[in-house]
């Protein structure tokens, strides 16, 4: 178990050093660079950028070297825990993150607690009882929410808060909270919010779980070994749990290291339309701009959230299934 542990700690270290690299190179595929756009915006607002400004500007930012001098300063800066200069903002890049990236890491956590919370039982039960009423609801509920766009979702919560409740539900905070220090209010003031995000932002995924979940479990139900279990009088809610559900929960888990990235690149709209103070939005405004440490920093970090929600996974599923532990799979 040890070994295994060991050798997923390794991998998930060459993972995020490959993840540096494809993040940085990405971000330098669109042509041009930071100082492109800033001259294209100043051009916009009738004020001409000369070609000697344009290239001091590069030489400042350090625009003009090679790609893979860029890259092994901003990984000297990372080994400093100094993820560089926000251009845009003119800020060092954790300033300009601060609180969003904690933020974004509790509503994720928010997110996938809601969609488990949901998506198991419903799941389990969408299975044994297969083609009962409430399976019929269960899926017709499942495909409502994968068909709705989470931001038409938001939308919909937004418009039923104020119409119906008087209740401005958008923001992760009240307006007196928004810009306080925090506090113990604040923190409160977060939870009362926190449960409507979550739900928005979880229900697509929600939806597609119970669909993993139901499928899994179907095909375990049909197996030898859970007829054998039946045949020997086992109690039908031990036949069930002990065996059948923790097997189908394999494919289930593994879903989680792509549930973390996915609750904030997939919900940049829903971000914006809710005004949650996530890296969402920062990092749509920093890939238009070019900002390229500010965007290379943020994907990094959707890449190491991925990484962590994936080593959790692989615990996870250690612990589920006995095979793992064994080293049988």
């Amino acid at each position: 178990m040890i070994a295994y542990i060991v050798r997923r700690l390794i991998l998930a270290l060459l993972t995020t050093w490959a993840i540096t690299v494809l993040s940085f190179i990405i971000i330098q595929l669109p042509p041009g660079d930071y100082v492109t756009s800033y001259i294209a915006s100043m051009s916009a607002s009738g004020v001409g950028v000369t070609e000697a400004e344009a290239q001091a500007l590069r030489i400042q930012y350090g625009l003009d070297q090679p790609i893979y001098i860029q890259y092994l300063k901003w990984m000297g800066l990372i080994a400093q825990g100094n993820f560089g200069m926000a251009i845009e903002w003119g800020r060092p890049v954790l300033d300009v993150i601060g609180d969003r990236l904690t933020l974004t890491v509790v509503i994720s956590v928010a997110a996938i607690v809601f969609t488990w919370a949901l998506a198991l039982p419903i799941g389990i039960y969408s299975a044994v009882k297969r083609y009962s009423i409430g399976d019929y609801i269960a899926t017709f509920i499942g495909f409502i929410g994968l068909a709705i766009p989470g931001f038409m979702l938001a939308l919909i919560v937004m418009y039923v808060g104020f119409k119906y409740f008087n209740a401005n539900v958008g923001g992760l905070f009240s307006a007196e909270m928004a810009d306080a220090p925090w506090s113990w209010a604040k923190f409160v003031d977060m939870l009362k919010h926190l449960p409507i995000v979550a739900i928005v932002l979880g229900i697509g995924g929600t939806a597609q779980m119970i669909r993993i979940m139901r499928s899994n479990l179907l095909d375990e139900l049909r197996k030898p070994y859970v007829m054998t279990a039946r045949a020997r009088g086992l109690p039908e809610t031990r036949v069930i749990l002990k065996y059948p559900v923790r097997v189908a929960l394999n494919p289930f888990i593994s879903t989680l290291g792509y549930l973390f990235p996915y609750v904030v690149s997939g919900s940049i709209i829903v971000s914006m339309v809710l005004s949650l103070p996530t890296v969402g939005p920062l990092l749509l405004k920093a890939l238009i701009a070019q900002d390229l440490f500010l965007a290379g920093t943020i994907v990094l970090m959707l890449g190491v959230m991925t990484v962590i929600g994936t080593f959790i996974s692989d615990l996870l599923l250690m612990w589920v299934d006995p095979r793992i532990r064994l080293g049988k799979q």
